[in-house]
């Protein structure tokens, strides 16, 4: 998982200096809104849902699918009935907008060593106990007194930056669907392609409308079980488990984060079933980062998940058949290196989010040919 954004960097928007050089960048409100044929006039009416009469909306974004009163706001903070309306009330207001390395994502097997443009509203459709980015996700988009960034401006300052990619991440992606999707049409037109970091809690007529326009997803599979997903995350298993099979379907590439909590997701049975449903539901070849835990939001009173969990569940993982397993937030740690699965060498070689040695071409390990399953140039 993504590391936790400084607070002191949440709500800088405009990033210059050492994150972005953006020309141009910042344009005032009532100009964005006159240039861009993307941009709200006013506010951006959301999408899936439906008028539930009496002045109440339902919205079919995610499986919640909150029925919202007038003057009320769903789940998610994010999607408010206005006067028998459903608006996005968080489209074009990032709380957060770096580049980062593509492996922050954690997205190793998507053009390893480029820079992505990352971008996140305020809200979440979960309220996971350990978020490490709680300051942003349980934020209410309405109290982020933040500057309007059309989409337009998005896929210019990617450009400009020398990202290689967009990123949709750090909060939950699903919750400012409208402004991603916007974006990531016109990226789409501008040659440049979109990623995801997501919880993958959504239902499946959007993220199929959505999967149009992306090349690769890392979806938080954040344990194994319906108990576990509701006491932790207040979410469900089933949903997400469909997420996942419709990006397959949609032959986005996928990669699954899974964040090891001692005494809660750590047990031989929870990890064995889940690489297992991996393996049989979304191929071997699909890789698996298993992260370290540290105490953070409602947590704090657990330990950080011990190295030898993380390197047993690699073994596990090893053991069904699953090609690629890493284990991350490990400081100096060999588990994120890429090993070719048929003759055994060395392909990436990374240090934290730096790649060292890169010996894929074209999609093939350069010492044996094996084809590497992944996105690159």
């Amino acid at each position: 998982m993504p590391k936790r954004i400084p607070l002191s960097l949440v709500f800088v928007i405009l990033a210059v200096g050492t994150f972005l050089v953006l020309r141009g960048f910042a344009l005032n409100l009532s100009n964005s809104l006159a240039k861009d044929e993307y941009a709200p006039k006013g506010l951006k009416e959301a999408l899936f849902w439906k008028d539930a009469g009496e002045g109440r909306v339902q919205c079919f974004l995610c499986p919640r699918q909150c029925l919202i009163l007038q003057g009320q706001r769903g789940f998610c903070r994010a999607r408010k009935n206005i006067k028998g309306k459903l608006y996005a009330i968080n489209y074009g207001r990032p709380v957060a907008l770096h580049v980062d390395p593509i492996e922050k994502k954690p997205l190793f097997h998507v053009y390893p060593g480029t820079k992505s443009f990352s971008i996140a509203t305020a809200g979440c459709n979960l309220r996971c106990k350990f978020c490490q980015n709680w300051e942003i996700s349980q934020l209410d988009p309405e109290s982020a007194k933040v500057a309007f960034v059309s989409a337009q401006e998005i896929v210019k300052g990617a450009k400009e930056s020398g990202s290689k990619t967009i990123a949709f991440t750090y909060t939950e992606p699903t919750i400012f669907y409208e402004y991603m999707l916007d974006i990531a049409k016109l990226a789409k037109e501008e040659g440049i392609p979109c990623v995801m970091h997501s919880a993958g809690f959504i239902n499946e007529e959007p993220l199929r409308q959505l999967a149009k326009y992306l090349t690769a997803a890392n979806i938080d599979l954040k344990g194994f079980s319906e108990k576990y997903y509701s006491s932790f995350c207040e979410g469900s298993l089933a949903s997400v488990l469909n997420s996942l099979k419709v990006l397959k379907k949609e032959k986005v590439w996928i990669e699954i984060t899974n964040l090891i909590i001692p005494t809660a997701n750590d047990s031989d049975e929870d990890i064995y079933n889940l690489c297992l449903w991996i393996k049989d539901n979304l191929g071997p070849e699909t890789p698996v980062h298993f992260s370290r835990f540290f105490p953070m939001y409602k947590l704090l009173d657990l330990s950080p998940t011990p190295l030898s969990t993380l390197v047993h569940a690699k073994e596990i993982g090893q053991k069904i058949g699953l090609h690629y397993v890493y284990i991350g937030n490990i400081p100096q740690s060999a588990g994120e290196d890429t090993i070719c699965p048929v003759c055994g060498k060395l392909l990436v070689k990374r240090v934290g989010y730096a790649v060292l040695e890169n010996n894929i071409v074209e999609g093939k390990c350069i010492f044996c040919g094996a084809n590497i399953s992944g996105v690159w140039d």
